[in-house]
């Protein structure tokens, strides 16, 4: 089984794929290995800010050497040289705000998964088009359950996961579920800004693990 392949299976095994973006790659770091004791194997780190690309050398070097089996995933890509960057930087898998055509051209070329953010079904069925296999309904909180279950028929071959404002609640996590997604994206209501500048790895981890056990009651 390639990468590819495997993530397609991890991530909605997973059911949560946690993002953040520090700018201090010790913080980084350690974060990283608090998703890891939670439990988490695929993770998606922001592409913001001009520390992103360093952070994220020195963290591909810790899944290496320390964290078995963690697939490091770089976001907000927006074009293709972006994409070859961080491809050449390690990244495992690419996830994208929008629908990029290059930059699905890029991943392809390399054999890599990509998960473009899509908000409408025009948006959608290009991206089906363009060999998409996972779709990130973004952002989530103005699409919400209702626009996954109006759509889930429509394209039965994909598989889908809403980012941006998924709450660390049952009633929300449910209803995504319900409505036919895959796995939720959950960034600041997981892994908060006081948390990052607290350094509090633990309830970081606490939290993670709280995210997935309620994601396992309702897959």
């Amino acid at each position: 089984m390639n990468n590819k392949d495997r993530l397609l299976a991890l991530i909605p095994e997973q059911g949560v794929l946690p993002l953040y973006f520090y700018k201090d790659s010790d913080v980084s770091i350690e974060v990283l290995k608090a998703l890891y004791k939670a439990g988490i194997r695929a993770v998606e780190y922001i592409n913001r800010g001009e520390a992103a690309l360093q952070n994220f050398k020195k963290m591909r070097i810790v899944c290496d050497t320390e964290l078995k089996g963690m697939y490091l995933g770089i976001g907000t890509i927006k074009n293709g040289g972006m994409a070859q960057t961080f491809i050449d930087a390690g990244a495992d898998y690419i996830i994208c705000p929008g629908l990029i055509d290059e930059v699905a051209q890029v991943a392809d070329k390399n054999g890599m998964l990509w998960v473009p953010g899509c908000m409408t079904p025009s948006e959608i069925i290009r991206a089906e088009n363009l060999g998409a296999k996972m779709i990130k309904l973004f952002p989530g909180n103005i699409l919400g359950p209702g626009f996954m279950s109006a759509i889930k028929e429509l394209f039965p071959g994909l598989l889908f996961m809403p980012t941006g404002g998924v709450d660390l609640d049952k009633e929300n996590i449910v209803g995504w579920f319900k409505a036919g997604v895959c796995a939720v994206g959950m960034g600041s209501k997981l892994i908060s800004k006081s948390l990052l500048e607290q350094k509090d790895y633990a309830k970081i981890e606490a939290l993670t693990r709280q995210a997935m056990d309620l994601v396992n009651t309702v897959k």
